[in-house]
C-alpha cells in the first residue's frame, strides 16, 4: 500500500506539474495575442491617418505652394509609414507626420485665413482631429495590454513558463518629447 500511495503522489503531481504548464502557457499566449491584436488596432488607425493626408495635401495644396516642402515631406512620411511594420519606428514616423501636419494646417491657417472657411478643411481638419482621438484610445489600450503581458512574464508562476519560452518584454508607446511639453498657453492668446 505504500508504494501504491508514493506512485500516486508521483502521478498526481507530474499531472499538476502539466497542468501547471498548460495553463500558464495559455495565459501567456492569450496575453502576447492580446497584444498583437491591439497592435493592429493601432496600425489600423494609423493607415487611416496617413490615408487622410493626400486630403490635406490637396487641400491645403491650392492655397499654399510656397509650402511645398513640407507637403512633400510629409507625403514621404506618409509612404515610409505604411511601408514599415508596426512598432517603434512606426510610432516615430507617426510622430513625425502628426507634427508636420499640425505645423502646416497652422501655417496655412494664418497665411490663408479664406482656408478656414473652406468646408472641405472644415470636414478635413475634423476628421484628423477625430482619428488622433481613437489613436490616443488604441495607445492608451495598447500600453495596457502591453504592461498586463509583461507582469505576466515577471510575475511568479508565469515568469518560470516565460523564461522557459523565451519570451521577451514588449515596450509601451510612449509620447514623443514635444508632446510632452508643457504648452504655452500665453502665446495662444496672441
Amino acid at each position: 500500500m505504500g508504494m501504491e500511495l508514493v506512485l500516486g503522489l508521483g502521478i498526481a503531481g507530474v499531472l499538476g506539474l502539466v497542468f501547471f504548464l498548460w495553463s500558464s502557457q495559455n495565459i501567456l499566449v492569450g496575453k502576447k495575442n492580446q497584444v498583437e491584436q491591439v497592435n493592429a488596432s493601432i496600425d489600423v488607425i494609423l493607415k487611416k491617418r496617413f490615408d487622410l493626408i493626400p486630403s490635406l495635401v490637396e487641400t491645403v495644396k491650392q492655397y499654399m505652394q510656397h509650402e511645398q516642402g513640407v507637403l512633400e515631406r510629409i507625403t514621404a512620411l506618409r509612404s515610409q509609414a505604411l511601408a514599415t511594420p508596426v512598432g517603434e519606428e512606426k510610432f516615430a514616423l507617426a510622430n513625425e507626420a502628426k507634427a508636420l501636419m499640425g505645423s502646416a494646417i497652422n501655417i496655412a491657417m494664418e497665411a490663408y485665413p479664406e482656408l478656414q472657411a473652406s468646408t472641405q478643411f472644415s470636414k478635413l481638419q475634423g476628421s484628423i482631429a477625430e482619428v488622433e482621438e481613437q489613436l490616443s484610445a488604441a495607445r492608451r489600450a495598447y500600453n495596457s495590454a502591453v504592461t498586463d503581458y509583461n507582469n505576466s512574464l515577471e510575475m511568479f508562476p508565469t515568469s518560470m513558463v516565460a523564461n522557459a519560452m523565451n519570451y521577451k518584454r514588449q515596450a509601451v508607446f510612449e509620447a514623443a518629447a514635444e508632446e510632452r511639453a508643457v504648452p504655452n498657453v500665453k502665446q495662444l492668446f496672441q
